[in-house]
């Protein structure tokens, strides 16, 4: 016992005297910053020379030397000295104890709270992931951040284009049904690429229903007795049965094509006979529908598809809508109590497509008046048909009960990773798909790969990236829907925005793109000088739509094409092939892929490493003048033909709505000037109003489930701005005005700008009352 004693006590005069030899070596150093000081008590000007540790630089250079250094000088004097010089030694002892004891208590200190922060999760205390500090804007001791160029220079060389001919031709090989074991293979294999990328894979599982052919029974066009063929092409949610009528040939199947006077088409109880093209294939059978049809048939025209053979198939579905049609307004989770509802967007009668050929063939059978010449295409004749000519229509297609699931992967951000872009493409297809999914998955696979490894280096960004493989998208993106309906809650204010990499590569002569005005600005800065450049409106077949029309979500589409519109109608078709894209593009299917590939990762990267979001709200401003213009001269045309109770219509609160939502855009871009971009909170408050403009937008007095596309701009239902103008415009041809419904029109559309514009300007005392 007396020996540990002993030892303790030699271990203790041990550390003191390293502590006395480091003190010394601190104070007698001769390595020196020097620092002026004032004049010392003798007159004299002094410097204090003090050594700046640099990790310990020489912490243990001569420690022999300086240890009998000390002892020689201590000894030197207090033998020398008299008591004054003993008890100034002992003073200096003293400091060496008292500094000495501080360092136990620090040491002891840094050891508890190590202790503490290796607790479990058990033991009550949250354990962060160290990839991914809370509220941090960079991990510590990380290089600094790339700047933008630096980045995109990283981008544009870590994207491989070997990678993407690879995935590209493993990816096209089989056709991939939705809900397939085709589709289930590439969804399980993409999951385990992001499992090995380490990007924390998910599935999101649905049960929907789809619509296939019968293949024991299948669909039939007959002329009278003739049989003009069995197509293998479809439309899918088709009704089913067999209806006989006369055929009637109504060009593209648009409203005006159908309710000409000119031609004086009469559809009830017909077949009508439409080529494809400038419309849906949902949106022609409604309109046939809705004139009294009972069935449909949609047909290539030569003259439209061009490079596609007489005999090409063409795949679809008539839903006028998107989503499962079943479940409309909410997701198909296997524990949801389905109600017997249907979608508004079915058109109820039967729906078909045909070949070429087979149009030939009914054409040269019809009867009746000639074709005016816009109607006309490449087939021999057309005619619009008379009275005898009888057609019927046989469709035997199956509703089955299908699980889908959607793949998802994800890199975190570091400043606010609950806020993020979603990057999604579609992987399944009813043919090959090659150019309407193979490339976008493909690119989606190698976007995930290089943002990973950008993560790796010196790439911080400050939000998240989703990245999502999409299946049932052939039947009116049945998956995305789903997912938006089933975790809207979880999207709000929180995905910023969706980029979609769907067919975006159909040719090779032009870049065309639809995208939310919140995106315009960043697109064009991302295109550069590109030349041919085409903003189209967003359809609602596009990938991209149920984002921007059902969810606010401010969203993208993008993608090279040919000159001629049937190279980018050959989606839906058994054209949509390998051999037919490298031909059209002149085997430059791989080059145009990495060229989208850098125009996606640019936008998204841009997104999510500036300290203010990408996202130009003054663009809004022109959009809502545009269509206030309108509905302005439509209202002044009726006053002045004195059409009745137009008195009592004034757009005077819908011009001042306009005008509070470009008064908010322009103050929050003076802020955006005047702000310390370091401030990351002021960062996110700004942030956070960007984020909220398009969702504003969606009309908050229809109902998700009969209005589901609720956005006034680019939805489709009464509560848009192009509904109110053309019942404004149409009035004259109306035999009643229904005031009251215009009034209520402007009423909702006015406070949806207004409530867009007040969010928009920030804080409730900043807000224009005006109005």
């Amino acid at each position: 016992h007396q020996s540990q004693h002993t030892l303790h006590f030699n271990s203790m005069a041990g550390t003191i005297d390293q502590a006395k030899m480091k003190f010394s070596r601190i104070v007698n150093s001769r390595s020196y910053t020097r620092f002026n000081q004032s004049q010392n008590p003798d007159g004299e000007g002094s410097c204090v020379e003090v050594k700046l540790a640099v990790d310990g630089e020489e912490e243990m250079d001569g420690i022999e030397q300086e240890q009998e250094n000390v002892q020689r000088d201590t000894y030197t004097r207090s033998s020398r000295s008299g008591p004054w010089n003993k008890w100034r030694f002992l003073v200096w002892v003293g400091g060496v104890l008292v500094i000495f004891c501080v360092g136990l208590l620090i040491g002891y200190s840094v050891h508890r709270k190590s202790e503490s922060a290796s607790c479990s999760p058990g033991d009550g205390v949250i354990k962060h992931d160290p990839e991914d500090p809370p509220n941090q804007e960079f991990p510590p001791n990380d290089p600094p951040p790339l700047d933008w160029s630096e980045l995109v220079g990283l981008l544009n060389d870590k994207l491989s284009s070997k990678a993407i001919a690879d995935k590209l031709s493993e990816y096209s090989q089989v056709v991939r049904k939705a809900g397939s074991s085709a589709d289930n293979k590439l969804a399980n294999d993409i999951h385990d690429i992001f499992t090995q990328l380490n990007m924390d894979p998910w599935d999101d599982e649905h049960y929907v229903k789809l619509q296939f052919p019968n293949s024991s029974n299948p669909n039939k066009v007959l002329f009278g007795a003739v049989e003009i063929g069995s197509p293998k092409g479809f439309l899918a949610y088709s009704e089913t049965g067999r209806r006989e009528g006369r055929v009637v040939y109504a060009n593209y199947g648009e409203l005006s094509d159908m309710q000409n006077k000119e031609y004086g088409l009469n559809l009830n109880g017909s077949v009508v006979l439409m080529k494809a093209g400038k419309i849906s294939m949902a949106q022609k059978v409604m309109n046939a529908a809705k004139m009294g049809a009972v069935a449909a048939l949609i047909y290539p025209d030569p003259a439209d598809y061009k490079t596609m053979s007489w005999d090409a198939e063409l795949y679809g579905h008539v839903h006028l809508g998107s989503g499962d049609p079943y479940t409309p307004g909410f997701p198909s989770f296997n524990h949801t109590q389905f109600p017997p509802a249907k979608s508004s967007g079915l058109p109820g009668i039967l729906a078909q497509t045909i070949t070429a050929n087979m149009a030939q063939s009914i054409f040269e059978k019809m009867g009746g008046e000639g074709a005016p010449d816009r109607f006309k295409g490449d087939l021999s004749s057309y005619k619009l048909g008379s009275e005898s000519d009888k057609v019927t229509v046989a469709v035997n297609n199956n509703i089955a009960d299908t699980k889908i699931h959607n793949v998802f992967g994800v890199i975190k951000g570091y400043v606010d990773p609950d806020c993020y872009v979603v990057i999604g493409a579609q992987r399944d297809s009813l043919t090959s798909g090659y150019a309407k999914s193979t490339v976008g998955t493909a690119l989606l696979l190698e976007l995930a790969r290089v943002f990973t490894e950008l993560k790796k280096g010196s790439f911080r960004p400050k939000r998240s990236v989703v990245f999502a493989s999409w299946t049932a998208g052939d039947f009116g993106n049945v998956g995305v829907t789903e997912w938006l309906e089933g975790y809207w809650s979880s999207l709000d204010r929180k995905a910023f925005t969706y980029i979609s990499l769907d067919g975006v590569v159909t040719g090779a002569d032009s870049f065309r793109a639809s995208a939310s005005p919140l995106l315009h600005t960043l697109l064009q800065k991302t295109l550069g000088k590109v030349k041919n450049l085409s903003l189209t409106p967003m359809q609602m077949d596009d990938g991209a739509y149920p984002f921007l029309a059902l969810s606010g979500i401010p969203s993208v589409s993008f993608g090279f094409i040919s000159s001629s519109v049937s190279d980018k109608q050959c989606l839906g078709t058994n054209m949509d092939e390998k051999k037919h894209l490298d031909c059209i593009t002149d085997q430059k299917v791989v080059e145009l892929s990495v060229l989208a590939a850098q125009v996606a990762g640019q936008m998204a990267l841009r997104l999510v490493h500036d300290h203010i979001l990408k996202l130009d709200v003054t663009k809004y401003s022109d959009v809502i003048a545009r269509h206030v213009s309108a509905i302005t001269q439509r209202v002044d045309t009726l006053k002045n033909d004195t059409v009745d109770k137009i008195e009592s219509l004034s757009t005077k609160w819908l011009n001042a709505a306009k005008s509070s939502y470009s008064c908010a855009a322009a103050s929050l871009n003076i802020d955006i000037r005047n702000i310390d971009q370091n401030d990351f909170e002021m960062c996110r408050i700004i942030n956070n109003r960007i984020m909220k403009v398009e969702h504003n937008f969606l009309s908050p007095y229809v109902s998700l489930r009969d209005v589901p596309f609720r956005h006034i701009f680019f939805g489709n239902g009464w509560q848009t701005t192009t509904d109110l103008e053309k019942y404004l415009g149409d009035v004259q041809e109306k035999t009643s005005f229904n005031i009251d419904q215009v009034l209520n029109q402007f009423a909702l559309l006015t406070w949806t700008i207004q409530g867009c514009a007040n969010d928009l300007a920030g804080d409730i005392w900043s807000l224009d009352n005006e109005i």
